[in-house]
């Protein structure tokens, strides 16, 4: 006895894959749609701490929370290399940042590169 699948049922397959696939792709857009609009950056300054270390680069990835307003009200490090060396002036930096209001709160990550060659 052969299986032969009814149209009802691959159509049922295809419609529920092609459900999945919109629903992802919506996902990904709204996420890129809603990515907050940074209108001032302010460079972090490379830590003298790190230069007597003998630390000449490094890196940080961290995430903002941002008010309605635009105004970065915390700053949470979520990886550092090496750690906690370039922790508080990324810190500082950040909290100087500003962003388009968007009359809701919402975060941001960024990865910010440390390289001092003298």
């Amino acid at each position: 006895m052969k299986f032969s699948p009814s149209s009802s049922s691959i159509s049922s397959k295809f419609l529920r894959s092609s459900a999945v696939l919109c629903g992802a792709l919506a996902i990904a857009l709204a996420a890129h749609a809603s990515a907050p609009k940074v209108v001032k950056k302010v460079p972090p300054e490379f830590p003298a701490e790190a230069t007597r270390q003998s630390i000449s680069s490094g890196a940080v990835k961290a995430k903002m929370m941002i008010e309605a307003d635009g105004k970065v009200s915390a700053v949470e490090i979520i990886e550092a290399q090496p750690r906690r060396v370039f922790d508080k002036a990324v810190t500082r930096a950040l909290m100087d940042w500003r962003f388009e209001p968007s009359g809701e709160k919402q975060t941001h990550e960024v990865k910010l590169v440390f390289s001092n060659e003298e």
